[in-house]
């Protein structure tokens, strides 16, 4: 090997030994009764999926906006849908006018058959003295009650009618249901992930438009032995720190243990020597301190989580709490919350 590269793996191990020996020297010292693992951020991922078939008209927002909740993210094109809400929507016209047609028959009919109903009692009156004949009398009774039953049909028209009128509005308040249902909007506060569609696509009921992240749902997923893991009780107080904020430590809570211990994956490595099996623990962050620090929220940012499970300790220097206010790209949280 010559004396060139020689040097040049010399150099190469000890800037490798240097990054490892300052990764670890950069770490706070735990006291007893702190445990700590490195993780990955992670947040809940939403798909903001169609509904319906149809095509993509629009598409409002790219990847890394943050949405509020209601926000319209994009639009299905729904000019078949307008065009029989439309239909629907003369379908009901045509039926308030039928109704209102049967409706001045019934009033027709009413006034026919109270003509009709007074016409028999005078013949009915009258057949005793002989002023009118019984075959009179009887014609005037078939008049009366066929005018009757043209009365009941009459009213029985006005009843179809109605019906017509109220199927047409239902049909009309499906489809602006699903008009409205081809907006997607942004579901809560969020941060768009991914843009899966793009304008122009036909997608089918259940298409995958867009992932979004929510942002008041932050944790991070640390592996504990299964001696640290068994001592530490669901609402623990916990800290976060990113690798992007290596100074800031964000307050957290464990909210889940496996119940399960697991292999431990081979990207982690816990501050006591590695074991085989090791119980997952979920450190989360409470929403409104999320919100604090939502700009530095990305999936799969590296870090490292720390937990107290032995509440008589304080937590060290190094990992209390401390304002970000010096940070120009982030909001600073309000001390009070966060503290």
């Amino acid at each position: 090997m010559s004396k060139k590269m020689l040097l040049i793996s010399l150099a190469v191990l000890l800037v490798v030994g240097g990054g490892v020996a300052w990764w670890f020297l950069s770490q706070p010292a735990l006291p007893p009764g702190f445990a700590g693992g490195n993780g990955r951020l992670e947040a809940t991922e939403i798909d903001i999926s169609t509904k319906y078939p149809g095509r993509i008209k629009e598409i409002l927002v790219n990847e890394g906006d943050t949405v509020d909740s209601g926000q319209v993210l994009a639009i299905m094109d729904t000019e078949p849908l307008e065009a029989q809400l439309r239909e629907a929507q003369a379908q009901i016209k045509g039926a308030e006018d039928n109704r209102r047609v049967a409706q001045a028959d019934v009033a027709v009919k009413q006034s026919e058959l109270a003509l009709a109903t007074s016409q028999y009692k005078r013949s009915k009156e009258l057949v005793p003295s002989g002023a009118v004949s019984v075959q009179e009398r009887d014609v005037d009774l078939t008049k009366m009650e066929s005018t009757r039953s043209a009365l009941e049909g009459a009213k029985s028209q006005v009843v179809r009618a109605q019906s017509a009128t109220d199927a047409a509005t239902a049909t009309a308040e499906r489809l602006m249901a699903e008009i409205k249902d081809n907006t997607l909007r942004a579901p809560l506060r969020s941060r768009v992930e991914a843009r899966i569609a793009e304008p122009g696509e036909v997608l089918g009921a259940g298409g995958r438009v867009l992932t979004v992240i929510d942002l008041s749902d932050v944790y991070m997923y640390v592996f504990l032995p299964a001696g640290t893991a068994g001592k530490v009780a669901l609402g623990s107080d916990a800290r976060i720190v990113l690798d992007a904020l290596p100074g800031y430590p964000v307050r957290a809570v464990v909210s889940y243990v496996s119940p399960n211990a697991q292999f431990t994956p081979k990207t982690v490595e816990t501050a006591e020597e590695r074991h085989d099996l090791s119980f997952r623990v979920k450190l989360q962050v409470d929403k409104e301190r999320a919100r604090a620090y939502e700009q530095f929220v990305k999936v799969g940012i590296p870090g490292m989580g720390y937990v107290r499970y032995d509440e008589q300790q304080a937590w060290p220097v190094a990992l209390q709490w401390k304002p970000i206010s010096n940070i120009t790209q982030a909001q600073a949280p309000d001390s009070a919350t966060l503290k």
